[in-house]
């Protein structure tokens, strides 16, 4: 949002441009785009010059912690610089960079589409707020995979034309002020400054001196009720912004599942499965890819219902995939949210190389890798309705799916529902963050829970450990 000291020095370079005559819209932004027109690289050294740009772009936050933004991007410009944009079209793009069949429904499989999409964005947030001092930008047209590379000059052309003016002008987006004359202090009000260009246009030109006066005055007119209106604007929004953030303060849940949601569309909550079996401890086992209808228990449903609930409120969508059928390719650079322990492969796989982890089955435990001594476990000569249940809770970065992934995990059904509980609870989430002593909200985070299970409902959880990375 622009400050007022910018809408301010905006209005100002409006009217020193109308009242000497300068301001022609269309004339102005031809001159701009002079500047900025697509720059077709000729010799090996434009091109060499590109790549270290496209170097510098893939290196930044925006595109290093992803795959598949990068792989898109470094493929067209490299094509392009060799001649090859004939070829930069979806189908062959799909397979070419994402290991699509080359008869693959372009249609039901927008992965080309929808990639582009996230480079176009990501390219305008690297140029706005790393890449403003760049010689050479590098962007992706609408609707086009083809690349366009700016070269951008070092001097406007509207200095060069008129190198003895003052004032303010406008440059690549932004507002710079020129050193003022004498006449021109740097406290200057706007009415001071419409009297001065009056007077100036009224004594240093040929043109009537009434008539110069007269069209000041009316432009002046205009640029204050204008200037006016932004200013009630911003005050009405500033206002507004206020009295949310105070009706809405930032939560410790907000900190907690911040990285997640950002720019998600579709988080994909992945649930355990289970399947009878009277025999075993929980009365239950895990489902395989050959049961061909799993359950979920009411506590895991329940906890789907918690932060369904939770992620949509946030603006974004959420799926629901079973994990037994579940491959690692449809958990590919989609937040993720493991629900459930011993009965949710995943969970079980992208824990095995963090601090606290499951055991294999079947002495189902929670151990701390650091700790090996350390270890949590249900009591198996109480009735598993009767007997604490433990559970992990945890937010990493994983790189096996790109993605962030949020993992809440019983030893058996209570704990996983505990969980669930816990990450979205403003209570239990600043005993956390109070627990951990430090800002949470882009590190990596455990926590082990121990949850009283009586009559087979899930009590109270309590954070017995926690680390952080």
């Amino acid at each position: 949002m622009w400050s007022l000291a910018s809408l301010f020095l905006l209005c100002q370079t409006f009217l020193q441009a109308e009242v000497k005559g300068e301001y022609h819209p269309i004339h102005q932004m031809n001159r701009s785009s002079a500047t900025r027109d697509a720059w077709h690289p000729q010799t090996r050294e434009d091109r060499d010059e590109i790549l270290r740009e496209l170097h510098e772009v893939l290196a930044s936050p925006h595109f290093c912690n992803s795959k598949r933004y990068p792989s898109l991007l470094k493929y067209i410009v490299e094509n392009t610089l060799a001649g090859k944009s004939d070829l930069l079209k979806e189908r062959t793009l799909g397979v070419e960079v994402f290991d699509r069949p080359a008869t693959y429904d372009t249609n039901a499989d927008t992965v080309v589409r929808y990639t582009a999409g996230e480079v176009r964005k990501r390219l305008l947030l690297y140029y706005s707020e790393h890449g403003r001092n760049s010689s050479i930008q590098i962007s992706l047209p609408a609707g086009s995979y083809i690349p366009e590379f700016v070269h951008r000059h070092d001097q406007p052309e509207e200095a060069a034309d008129h190198p003895g003016s003052s004032g303010t002008h406008i440059g690549d987006g932004h507002l710079f002020a020129e050193p003022a004359t004498d006449s021109q202090e740097a406290g200057e009000t706007l009415p001071s400054l419409l009297a001065g260009h009056a007077s100036h246009s009224a004594h240093g030109t040929g043109v009537d001196a009434n008539g110069s006066l007269g069209r000041a005055k009316a432009i002046s007119r205009r640029v204050f009720w204008l200037a006016l209106a932004l200013m009630i604007v911003i005050a009405a929004i500033a206002g507004l912004r206020w009295k949310y953030s105070t009706a809405h303060p930032q939560t410790a849940v907000d900190d907690f599942w911040g990285p997640v949601l950002r720019d998600q569309h579709t988080v994909l909550i992945c649930a355990g499965g289970s399947v009878f079996q009277q025999n075993n401890f929980s009365g239950v086992l895990t489902a395989g890819k050959d049961i061909e209808y799993p359950f979920v228990s009411m506590q895991i449903a329940s906890a789907v219902a918690q932060i369904s609930g939770l992620i949509e409120r946030s603006g974004a969508t959420t799926e629901l995939l079973p994990s037994p059928s579940t491959p690692l390719t449809e958990l590919r650079e989609h937040s993720i949210v493991l629900l459930g322990g011993y009965n949710n492969q995943w969970a079980m796989r992208l824990l095995e190389s963090r601090r606290f982890h499951f055991t294999p089955e079947p002495v189902e435990s929670i151990v701390d890798q650091m700790q090996p001594e350390m270890h949590w476990s249900r009591d198996h000569s109480l009735p598993y309705s009767s007997a604490d249940d433990y559970a992990l809770v945890a937010r990493f970065r994983d790189a096996t799916t790109d993605s962030w992934v949020v993992v809440l995990a019983g030893l058996g059904r209570n704990g996983s529902e505990a969980a669930a509980q816990f990450a979205s609870s403003p209570h239990y989430m600043q005993l956390l963050r109070e627990q951990m002593g430090r800002d949470f909200s882009n590190r990596n985070i455990e926590a082990v829970l121990k949850v009283s299970v009586i009559d087979g409902k899930t009590g109270a959880p309590s954070i017995v450990a926690v680390y952080s990375w």
